[in-house]
């Protein structure tokens, strides 16, 4: 059962890579403004985090409106500011993949990013264990005519990233530094994942009562 799980989790993972991929090609350069409004060029702002609202956005919209032209065959964003993810989508005869939308700029440094609130996603697999759940990557590039390009996506499922850790003084937020490192992934069934998570939940818990 494990194996197939596994085998189901790896096939739409690349799906889901694919389609995206497809996304990017269609998208090309983001003009943010002109060279000669912004004489000092990207400067601090040269960071994922800058424009990531906008790309986000321009993600989501593309895949509502253009999912038949990249293979995914509906795509429901999540209505809800708080919710564990982004959005759904389904591919034809395959069950659903919820989606949690992140970026990274193109050759920076390797940080432990938030994925999501760790007690969320308890409470996500609660409602069903056998949710699918990635984690979509954008790697993002600034160009000095103070235009962004989306240079590619890597999808991580949830369950598969290698160094699961809560931050205890972040919200309890599950955190990773490889989860767009598809050499690392730690190929995990959910409930082994689940069990993981759990176990990472009670060690921040333990070191937010030391501090207390």
């Amino acid at each position: 059962m494990a194996a197939n799980e596994l085998k189901e989790v790896e096939s739409l993972r690349k799906s889901l890579e694919e389609s995206l991929t497809k996304l990017i090609q269609k998208v090309g350069k983001v003009s943010i403004g002109k060279r000669v409004q912004f004489p000092f060029g990207w400067r601090k702002a040269a960071k994922g985090r800058t424009v990531w609202r906008i790309i986000e956005e321009l993600i989501t919209q593309n895949l509502e409106v253009h999912h038949n032209e990249f293979g995914i065959s509906k795509v429901t964003a999540s209505d809800s500011e708080v919710s564990v993810y982004d959005m759904k989508c389904e591919f034809d005869g395959h069950s659903p993949l919820y989606i949690n939308i992140k970026s990274a700029v193109l050759g920076g440094k390797r940080t432990k990013d938030d994925i999501s609130k760790a007690e969320g996603l308890i409470n996500f697999y609660n409602e069903d264990p056998n949710h699918i759940f990635m984690i979509a990557t954008f790697l993002i590039k600034f160009n000095k005519d103070m235009s962004i390009e989306l240079t590619k996506a890597v999808v991580m499922p949830i369950a598969w990233i290698p160094d699961l850790y809560v931050n205890p003084s972040n919200n309890g937020n599950l955190q990773s530094s490889y989860a767009k490192d598809l050499n690392k992934a730690k190929k995990r069934t959910n409930a082994t994942f689940i069990e993981e998570l759990k176990k990472e939940i009670q060690v921040a818990e333990g070191k937010k009562k030391k501090k207390k």
